[in-house]
């Protein structure tokens, strides 16, 4: 079960591919449950890409609205 830090951070990810702004904590759990991808652009910079479980959970939330 996510937390709802962890799904907000989720929903933000589908907006932004950015993690500086995310807690560190909330994304490390998206990372291990495989919700997230990060990819390393420089030494400095991350880029987070949800997976296709990911992107099914954001789908699943968006059906319930």
């Amino acid at each position: 079960m996510l937390s709802p830090h962890e799904f907000a951070a989720l929903l933000l990810i589908e907006h932004t591919t950015n993690p500086a702004d995310f807690d560190c904590g909330d994304l490390s759990a998206l990372v291990e449950r495989q919700l997230v991808v990060l990819e390393q652009l420089t030494s400095e910079y991350l880029r987070a890409h949800l997976t296709p479980s990911g992107r099914s959970i954001i789908e699943s939330i968006e059906r319930q609205q």
